[in-house]
């Protein structure tokens, strides 16, 4: 009898699987499975779906994912991988999941359950083992299809012997962002203004986040707010640059390099140390290396009470400062005054609600803002409980979340109100109350002014920068705001509300009639956040100007997902725009798109 003929094709095979699956299960199985379910129906069974995939079976720790296309499938695994990253910033170490990816194009056999074989498998499943925790590895033949039309780059590992793999295979690892480097690395954003710094000119310096010490784990926290008030403190230093918070702190709980930091986050140099807390005793080391050579410049141990918490973090930055550039020690060296809290609960209090904050989710703004208001009732004075309450009130306001738009208002401006009072509070505090000034109350030259006053004392503040970006878009000034949000990008290159700044850069083309670059940034956003409206929006306005229907098709569909009600009629009350032929012009191109009346 003639052998049955097999059902072959070629195709683009993903494979996945958990980095540190036994240690996750071995602390916390229930937990553990209980996140890799959801993550299973909330992000990897939707993204398969989006980018035209199938999954063809889940092993445990790991999956198998098919594509027709290898662009899709490539696609499919930056949004994953970049997804992944934003969820993480929230969660304890212990507790995050870091996948490993590897995308082959190959012929494979399809068995009549649907499962499949073959050299295209193997080594897909070969390619996800040669992968970092968090990082996807490709074929050449894959960087040859793909190499051009996703905004990452590709840094050649050379050849490979996979394990039963007959031929060697090159490889190459995808770069997810530009600070990686690597060969053909694409640029993670448009070319900078002519008038814009150069990090490349000036000293860039990285805090990672510190050890906690301590034997209670609620003291994590603790540690996180140490060091959020050291990044504070050196960013009010015009002689260098500081990396953001929100990139620094991708690198909780994991093993680092020094150098590959370095590289990642464009710095020359690396903070790193660790936060002991003994009752009211606290103890804080910190060492100083040079990014390129992972030599140590300086290491310093600081200890004191509790009260003397601020004192100690000033010698710290002091050291550094000094350590970095010696003419620094002999410069003006002012930092903004600062209050600190009458209590260290109100301190917890607001870094717990910053990590809620950073879910993105109805459920993680509302935790916030409970501990912000917490935090504020324990300490009426402490400025920073305010920005995390006003941040909530602008994104509740930015999503259409809040239940009473009119009483989130009123209790905006009674916020702003009291996180104004007095010259003493922060730049940050400063910047969340221009943005929510410009945002929730369409007051956008008041807005500006304090976000700018913000700016003055800290110039290398990269959420200030980015919230000078959005407003300098409603005033209608986008090229001010390009170069704003370049800058604020290259301070946090891997920040996990990138998506946000994305957008605004969209918006920011939008306005300047460069309808091509705002798809380009309106898409990047949209991959790194399905769920931002407004990055839908300005896609869908934007490829309808371009006649692009398959896309606005996919983009007005995803609008209506996240928002039904949204018609013509009521989006003037929901834009900031100050300018009647930037209003008539996102309106056209919605209207254009379909959106109705």
């Amino acid at each position: 009898m003639a052998d049955e003929r097999l059902d072959r094709r070629l195709s683009a095979v993903l494979a996945a699987d958990v980095a540190g699956y036994s240690r996750l299960v071995g602390a916390d199985e229930e937990g553990t499975l209980r996140r890799l379910k959801s993550l299973q129906a909330d992000l990897f069974l939707p993204s398969f779906a989006e980018h035209r995939g199938r999954l063809v079976k889940t092993t445990g720790d790991g999956l198998l994912a098919e594509f027709a296309s290898v662009v899709d499938a490539v696609r499919c695994a930056v949004h994953l991988q970049r997804w992944l990253v934003v969820q993480n910033a929230s969660l304890e170490p212990d507790k995050r999941i870091d996948l490993r990816i590897g995308v082959h194009v190959g012929d494979i056999v399809v068995e009549k359950d649907g499962d499949i074989l073959g050299d295209g498998v193997n080594v897909a499943a070969r390619l996800e083992g040669l992968a970092q925790p968090g990082g996807i590895c490709v074929s050449a033949r894959v960087q040859e299809d793909v190499e051009g039309r996703l905004d990452i780059g590709f840094a050649d590992e050379g050849e490979q012997q996979l394990k039963n793999i007959v031929r060697p295979v090159r490889v190459y690892r995808v770069v997810l962002n530009a600070m990686e480097g690597g060969q053909n690395a694409a640029p993670a954003m448009a070319a900078p203004a002519a008038d814009a710094p150069d990090l490349a000119d000036r000293p860039v310096i990285a805090v990672l986040p510190f050890q906690n010490m301590s034997a209670d784990p609620e003291q994590e926290f603790f540690a996180d707010g140490v060091v959020e008030d050291i990044i504070s403190s050196l960013a009010h230093y015009r002689y260098f640059d500081v990396i953001a918070r929100n990139s620094t702190f991708t690198y909780k709980g994991r093993a680092v390099d020094v150098k590959q930091v370095g590289r990642e986050l464009g710095a020359r140099f690396v903070l790193e140390g660790s936060v002991r807390k003994v009752g009211q005793r606290i103890r804080i080391t910190a060492q100083l290396i040079d990014a390129a050579t992972a030599n140590h410049i300086w290491a310093d141990r600081v200890e004191g009470m509790v009260d003397d918490l601020f004192e100690l973090q000033d010698q710290v930055t002091a050291s550094v400062v000094g350590a970095i550039e010696p003419e620094m020690r002999r410069a003006e060296m002012k930092r903004a005054v600062r209050r600190p809290p009458t209590d260290f609960d109100t301190y917890l209090c607001v870094m717990r609600g910053l990590a809620s904050l950073n879910k993105w989710s109805r459920a993680g703004f509302d935790e916030a803002l409970r501990l912000a208001y917490q935090a504020i009732e324990r300490d009426p004075g402490f400025s920073p409980s305010y920005a995390l309450a006003l941040g909530c009130y602008i994104v509740r306001d930015a999503n259409g979340w809040s239940p009473d738009p009119e009483r989130d208002k009123a209790e905006t401006r009674r916020l702003v109100e009291q996180a104004r009072l007095g010259d003493r509070a922060d730049p940050l505090t400063m910047s969340f109350t221009g943005f929510a000034i410009a945002k929730v109350l369409n007051d956008l030259d008041a807005g500006i002014a304090l976000i700018d006053r913000a700016l003055a004392l800290t110039p290398n503040l990269a959420a200030a920068l980015a919230h000078s970006g959005y407003v300098r878009v409603w005033l209608g000034e986008p090229d001010k705001a390009i170069d704003h949000l370049q800058r604020a990008m290259r301070l946090s290159p891997l920040d996990p509300s990138m998506f946000l700044m994305q957008a605004a850069m969209a918006m920011a083309h939008f306005v300047a009639g460069r309808d091509d670059e705002a798809f380009a940034w309106a898409e990047k956003a949209s991959q790194r956040n399905p769920f931002l409206l407004a990055a839908a929006l300005i896609a869908a306005a934007s490829a309808a100007n371009l006649g692009r229907a398959d896309d606005v098709a996919k983009y007005v569909t995803r609008v209506h997902q996240l928002n039904a009600t949204l018609t013509i009629s009521t989006m003037p009350a929901r834009m900031n725009l100050r300018r009647p032929q930037d209003r008539a012009r996102m309106l056209d191109g919605l209207r254009k798109a379909g959106l109705p009346e």
